[in-house]
């Protein structure tokens, strides 16, 4: 393959901010055995400036022979090349596909070093094209080992969420860097295409997370029992087996002079993207705050979670002290490290309405000394946000689950649309408006309209919030064992028709969350509107008796914030006395 040498620095620029840009998203994994009801469940928060909340939906196909995948970068949507596509690809809605394998991603980054500027697929189109072709997490993980070692890896250090309705897997990848060579034609290649990875499987009964920085350190080294590299591809399949990794990972490192001890001695992380006070306080913090809700004794960690202590590394996988459902999942995505010493809605920058958010840059200095605000799981640039379920129990074209969300976590609603649907509710279809172009039809739109009333007011507006968003997610919680069993009754009597049922109640719940978000939006433009509070009952405002309302609140600003502008203004405020 040929490279203008024009290419590179292109690509290398938006390859650099597209790894700046994405540290923000937050994955959380949850194994059979750890689930209240035996399913499988990631999340996935697609974090950033620039991302359009809108479900990506892709038919299945059959391909004839020579056709082509256009790999775009995720970043900047800068076509990277091309590969060839299989025989058949499977129906992928959102982040799952039809198998109910499912699939999420966080950028660590790593080494400026290892990214390949001639690599074809970056981390977005290794997502997709593994989702369109694998029946299973581990056949995903070969796909993706596969097609980045034949066609490059152009992305920085990537974690990614992998599961299916039997288990789920954390994998980590880095690439190799761009060492040039020419073959005998003349032409320029990268000697060092592919890329160095390892993947994990959660073990039965735990949890696990990442969230923007490199989580595997030591891990079982090849013995053909439970841990294999890709030399062993024919033992992929062996339930037995935990661990994959590059057969060359530890070679790779110690050529790079990343790692020079026993191979025993191996850490992934401490090799290809060392955690430093930025990595725990910005990114391991989050998985903390997703373990300590669920798991005792996580205390022990808070020193390295908060960047003191790097020493002491949280573990991969914890083993809950509960079972978790879908519900916990959707509250995992929506913490602002409430119950801590850094609860953001409770100091100076939270202003007089308490709010937990803060606007960019997260850095900042001021006289010469450097601060930053704290990064958490929920946070204002959000375009959509998941939680894939996959269910053993039941066929696959009603297993698996996508529940999604758009904007912000803490005020998006998940709705549930299931992986065998024909297409994607017009709400939440792409091309229904983008990042640059409003639509009133939008679901992405609807609630960031929304959301920006509670930036004005958090703490006056952020019940009615929660009041409707538990109101529609508890009914599509109890509405999904319904449709549960309408579907299985049609997968008995007339298999054809399930998809089509599925597809009619995914626009369904899709117009349903909109008309109602769009609802409260207007209910909350009137009663707080100018900074009154009107006064309501059920819903419903009260009048003074002749068509007027009733005398709207005035609650003013709580002391804490008098005191901050007292102690800032002095007398330039102070009433006097008489």
């Amino acid at each position: 393959m040929k490279h203008s040498r024009l290419f590179f620095p292109s690509l290398v620029l938006t390859l650099c901010l597209s790894a700046f840009n994405g540290y923000a998203c937050t994955n959380f994994l949850v194994s059979k055995g750890a689930s209240a009801d035996g399913s499988v469940f990631i999340t996935y928060a697609a974090d950033s400036h620039i991302r359009y909340g809108e479900l990506y939906f892709t038919p299945a196909a059959d391909w004839p022979a020579g056709s082509m995948r256009i790999c775009y970068d995720r970043g900047s949507n800068q076509p990277r090349g091309s590969v060839p596509q299989p025989a058949h690809t499977y129906k992928v809605i959102g982040y799952i596909n039809e198998n109910q394998v499912a699939m999420g991603e966080t950028t660590f980054g790593g080494k400026n070093e290892l990214i390949d500027p001639t690599g074809i697929v970056d981390y977005g189109s290794l997502m997709f094209i593994a989702l369109e072709r694998s029946t299973s997490a581990r056949e995903a993980i070969k796909i993706m080992a596969e097609i980045v070692e034949e066609y490059g890896y152009g992305s920085s250090g990537e974690s990614f969420s992998i599961s299916d309705k039997n288990e789920v897997w954390y994998m980590e990848i880095v690439g190799k860097g761009y060492k040039e060579a020419i073959d005998k034609d003349g032409n320029r290649y990268n000697a060092d295409k592919g890329a160095e990875w390892v993947a994990i499987r959660v073990p039965e009964g735990y949890v696990s997370g990442h969230a923007n920085a490199a989580r595997i350190t030591t891990f079982p080294l090849r013995d053909g029992k439970k841990s294999i590299t890709d030399k062993d591809w024919k033992k992929l399949y062996n339930p037995d087996i935990e661990v994959i990794y590059k057969h060359d990972i530890i070679d790779f490192a110690r050529s790079k002079g990343y790692f020079n001890g026993k191979d025993k001695d191996f850490d992934f992380c401490q090799a290809y993207a060392p955690i430093d006070f930025s990595g725990a306080r910005s990114c391991e913090l989050r998985v903390w705050m997703m373990f300590n809700a669920i798991c005792d004794g996580m205390e022990e960690y808070w020193d390295y979670a908060t960047g003191k202590d790097l020493s002491h590394r949280m573990p991969l996988f914890v083993k809950p002290n509960r079972k978790i459902s879908v519900e916990d999942m959707m509250g995992f995505m929506r913490n602002h490290f409430q119950d801590t010493e850094l609860d953001k809605t409770l100091d100076a920058g939270a202003g007089p309405f308490h709010s937990p958010y803060r606007w960019m840059p997260l850095r900042w200095e001021y006289e010469g000394e450097k601060y930053f605000h704290e990064r958490p799981t929920e946070t204002q640039q959000t375009g959509f946000s998941f939680i894939a379920q996959s269910r053993s129990w039941l066929p696959d074209q009603i297993g698996g689950i996508i529940w999604f969300g758009v904007d912000d976590t803490n005020s998006t609603v998940y709705t549930p649309f299931y992986c065998s649907i024909n297409e994607a509710p017009i709400e939440y279809r792409t091309g229904n408006g983008d990042i640059l172009h409003y639509s009133e039809t939008s679901a992405f739109w609807t609630f960031n309209r929304l959301a920006h009333f509670k930036y004005l007011f958090y703490d006056r507006v952020i019940g009615e919030i929660k009041r409707v968003q538990k109101e529609l997610e508890s009914g599509y919680v109890e509405k999904v064992k319904e449709i549960d069993k309408q579907a299985l009754q049609l997968a008995t009597n007339n298999p054809d028709k399930v998809s089509p049922f599925l597809t009619a109640f995914a626009a369904e719940a899709g117009s349903a969350t909109v008309k109602r978000w769009k609802e409260l939006d207007n209910f909350l433009l009137v009663k707080f509107l100018d900074g009154n509070v009107k006064q309501e009952k059920d819903g419903k405002f009260i009048e003074n008796g002749y068509g007027y309302p009733a005398k709207p609140l005035q609650p003013g600003y709580p002391d804490s914030w008098k005191k901050m502008v007292t102690e800032e203004c002095g007398a330039k405020i102070k009433a006097p006395e008489n």
